[in-house]
């Protein structure tokens, strides 16, 4: 190993470190691992930037200006008490109701988007009924994980990994990812609400209550509502439609952006300062310091050499490496955040396919399903599950770490294994 990648791994290392702390903000590491690797040589500030990956970022910008924008219609809450109310709002049912809910919009949304319009609609009706929000709550964070597994769109992961390798398309994604993961919902709800049956009981009379609701006086603004139902429409079709288009899936999601804006925003300067002002820039950012130090363990054969090591211990065999990848991913995603393991992971897969594994679509697909899934395992395994944990905090309702886990993790296990056996089958 020459100097540079001794110091690409360095800084990789303590960057990794703090980012797992948390004691320090995972964008100021990010940023500042990033110009480390500029101020130390190991990239040129051209070389950095070209690591970038400005399609995953155009994608995240375009669908939070969409998701911002439909927020102020409340459609969310709409959605929610009409939930509640098909299902005469029983508590069994209602988890059942809201975690398809929240599956479905993280798939066709972002998870970390989805579960901040869906958490406030749980503790208003868990108030209501008198019962513990912590079974939603928990149903809620693995069921963004796993409904954003099914995607291109739905997880940052896939994000990646479909900027990443051009065939991967929008509906490669549904096609091989969509069916498994609504397996393992099932499978993962059914345990869950196993698990808390004994807490999911109310009575007749609040019951009553949250029937009496109406759901039409959620939707504030009717006009803005079909302005962004279309805007929605025209994006999800652009991705359906992009590899037939040639276009990128940024493109797609800052075309249907740019076109709710010049349907609702018009001159409303303050308007538009709100839809920009509520982008998750510190994740932007945090992605693109990311991008950066992934890019110099690139440039200084780090992860050459690493993808050499996977293939030795595997012997570049098919099934092996695929299997290799998938726990691999399961468990590190858990423990760590599942985007930096994504982007280090990506080059490597790469240049297994460079060393005699000539069809890499069961290593992406592998890559795909442990990272998502893995982020189930535990509080800090992806970026949904912090941001439900922090919105339940300020509720007064406090998630602990370790019971989190004790419940989430055999869980994610679970479901692994079921996609094990999915990939063999399927493609091995």
């Amino acid at each position: 190993m020459g100097n540079n990648a001794l110091l690409a791994v360095a800084v990789f290392m303590v960057a990794y470190v703090l980012i797992v702390s948390e004691k320090v903000h995972r964008t100021v590491v990010g940023l500042a691992g990033a110009v480390m690797m500029i101020l130390l040589g190991v990239l040129s500030q051209e070389t950095a930037i070209h690591h970038i990956d400005f399609n995953t970022l155009g994608l995240l910008i375009g669908m939070m200006i969409i998701v911002n924008i439909t927020s102020e219609t409340g459609l969310f809450n709409y959605l929610a008490i009409w939930a509640a109310k098909k299902v005469k709002a029983e508590p069994i049912q209602l988890l059942l109701a809201l975690s398809t809910l929240t599956a479905v919009c993280s798939a066709l949304l972002d998870n970390v988007t989805t579960v901040l319009l869906t958490v406030p609609v749980t503790f208003s009706i868990t108030s209501q009924l008198k019962i513990s929000p912590l079974p939603f709550l928990i149903a809620q964070i693995m069921s963004a994980n796993i409904g954003g597994a099914a995607t291109l769109i739905g997880d940052p992961p896939n994000i990646m990994i479909g900027s990443a390798v051009k065939e991967l398309t929008f509906m490669a994604f549904i096609t091989n990812l969509t069916a498994i993961c609504a397996v393992v919902f099932l499978v993962t709800i059914a345990l869950l609400i196993l698990f808390y049956r004994k807490e999911l009981h109310t009575t007749d009379d609040l019951k009553a209550k949250v029937m009496r609701l109406n759901e039409k006086s959620q939707i504030r603004n009717f006009v803005l509502l079909r302005k962004c139902l279309g805007a929605l429409a025209v994006t999800i079709l652009l991705f359906v439609l992009h590899s037939t288009l040639h276009i990128e899936t940024a493109t797609a999601a800052l075309t249907g952006a740019c076109f709710l804006m010049l349907l609702t925003i018009g001159t409303d300067e303050a308007l538009l300062t709100k839809a920009f002002s509520r982008i998750e820039w510190l994740a932007i950012f945090f992605f693109a310091g990311l991008f950066v130090l992934v890019g110099a363990l690139v440039e200084t054969g780090v992860i050459k050499m690493l993808a050499a090591e996977a293939v030795k211990l595997t012997n570049g065999n098919l099934t092996a490496s695929a299997m290799l990848i998938l726990w691999m991913s399961a468990i590190a995603s858990a423990f760590i955040d599942n985007i930096p393991f994504v982007a280090t992971m990506i080059p490597l897969i790469k240049d297994m396919g460079t060393m005699g594994i000539t069809d890499l679509r069961p290593l992406w697909w592998a890559l795909s399903l442990g990272a998502c899934l893995g982020g189930n395992g535990t509080l800090i395994g992806a970026s949904a599950n912090v941001v439900v944990a922090s919105m339940a905090a300020q509720r007064g309702q406090k998630i602990s770490f370790l019971k989190f886990m004790a419940i989430a993790f055999p869980l994610m296990l679970i479901s692994i294994l079921i996609c094990s056996v999915y990939i063999y089958f399927k493609y091995l």
